[in-house]
């Protein structure tokens, strides 16, 4: 077996390439209309650098009322591709519901390795968190959530020693979502993703938050489209159940999503509906 009940790279392929199941070019063309339209209809202070390298980068969409929550949302592409920009959509309903929100970029790989691209997106974190007082919203009320490759990004966020490595607080973070979330990198050595990624065995070891500590206890909310594939389900249900065999009072839930593929299932941050937009309401206070 290469992974679990994988016997070959077509097999694991299947389960982790969602536009195999699903239309992803149409996709992208729809996330990159409704995003066009986010982009002149909001407010928006764009390419804040946050980082030293071209791509760290954010777009800052500011709600109308000083003072309020900031949403950080985490884009997906399978760590290889996409941009923030394909995904300013995201912030739509949430500042609407008068929300900041930040859409954060990062390098891809394998311009990268993914643990600095994952350094990159904790940077990102701190420097708003920093910035609260410029930008008018409030540093303690921070929530998270990421798609796809950025609902790994999410987990790894909530496994990161903010303390040991930064200084901070572990509490920095509010509330997480993860949408249809990577948590066991375990598959992807085998998968057609290892050209870009080139993961290492230790890779999978220290950056998979299946397999490391979480160290963040605030709520987290798993969703799946309910059309994605097995394993897309079986990720965060492994994923819930790690968080809860450390702590058994962290509020851990994962939801289903009807009708929706990888795809649609974010589709619903665009106007403020669905189960997504709701599962991220829920932790901003």
């Amino acid at each position: 077996m290469l992974y679990r009940q994988f016997k070959t790279q077509e097999a694991i392929d299947l389960a982790y390439d969602p536009s195999k199941t699903a239309d992803g070019a149409a996709a992208m063309a729809h996330y990159k209309a409704m995003s066009a339209k986010a982009m002149a209809d909001l407010a928006v202070l764009a390419n804040l650098r946050f980082g030293q390298s071209l791509p760290e980068t954010l777009d800052l969409f500011p709600a109308k009322t000083p003072g309020a929550p900031l949403h950080v949302f985490f884009h997906g592409g399978y760590w290889r591709s996409l941009s923030n920009k394909e995904f300013a959509f995201a912030a739509r309903g949430l500042v609407e519901a008068d929300v900041s929100v930040a859409v954060v970029n990062y390098a891809l790989c394998p311009s990268v390795t993914l643990g600095e691209l994952v350094r990159q997106c904790q940077v990102s974190l701190l420097w708003l968190a920093d910035q609260a007082a410029d930008y008018g919203y409030d540093p303690e009320r921070i929530t998270v959530s990421g798609h796809s490759a950025g609902g790994h990004i999410v987990g790894m966020l909530l496994s990161t020693d903010w303390q040991g490595l930064y200084g901070r607080s572990p509490d920095l973070i509010k509330g997480a979502t993860a949408i249809s979330g990577l948590f066991d990198l375990a598959p992807f050595p085998y998968s057609w993703l290892q050209p870009k990624l080139q993961l290492t065995g230790r890779d999978v070891m220290t950056l998979s938050p299946v397999r490391i500590e979480s160290r963040v206890a605030c709520p987290v909310n798993l969703v799946v489209g309910a059309l994605e594939s097995d394993e897309f389900h079986r990720q965060s249900t492994a994923y819930q159940a790690h968080l809860l065999a450390a702590d058994a009072q962290q509020g851990v839930t994962v939801e289903s999503v009807p009708g929706c593929d990888h795809f649609t299932v974010i589709d619903g941050l665009n106007d403020g509906s669905g189960q997504v937009f709701d599962a991220i309401m829920r932790h901003i206070a």
